[in-house]
């Protein structure tokens, strides 16, 4: 391997790295939320929304500004479109998520027995369909977007 096809791998890796990162702070961001507004009075199903539109909007945020700041739009118009397309792409995600899970709990013993490894294994689906969609969809390079 050349010294460029591996400093190239060093930077994707740094760039899953802080793509990961943000979302594990979008983690606690979307529990903290959810449980303020439950304090409201608001039930587990609207609150379960309104927590979920705060984290992607926070992860949304931070990605295009620390992991993909190179390729973030600009201007109101072409930033709202760059939402809207990492809403929709991380609900393909989320998609991708409970799939895994309810497949892996429905037809492994093991993991019906250990959730938690169903929705770790989840989690991971749904952050690699997330990035892929995040890096080739939303925030495509200026070259790539012309």
């Amino acid at each position: 391997m050349n010294a460029v096809t591996r400093i190239v791998g060093r930077l994707a890796q740094l760039e899953v790295i802080r793509f990961g990162a943000i979302g594990t702070v979008a983690f606690f961001v979307d529990t903290a939320t959810l449980y303020a507004v439950l304090a409201t009075g608001l039930g587990f199903y609207a609150g379960r929304g309104v927590s979920y539109m705060v984290a992607v909007t926070f992860t949304w945020y931070g990605n295009r500004r620390i992991t993909f700041a190179e390729s973030r739009a600009y201007g109101v118009a072409a930033t709202a479109r760059e939402w809207l397309t990492f809403v929709a792409a991380n609900s393909v995600g989320g998609v991708v998520n409970y799939a895994t899970y309810a497949a892996l709990v429905a037809n492994v013993g093991l993991v019906r027995g250990y959730p938690v490894l169903g929705v770790a294994a989840g989690s991971l689906a749904g952050m690699t369909v997330n990035y892929t969609l995040s890096k080739f969809v939303v925030f495509r390079s200026k070259a790539e977007k012309s």
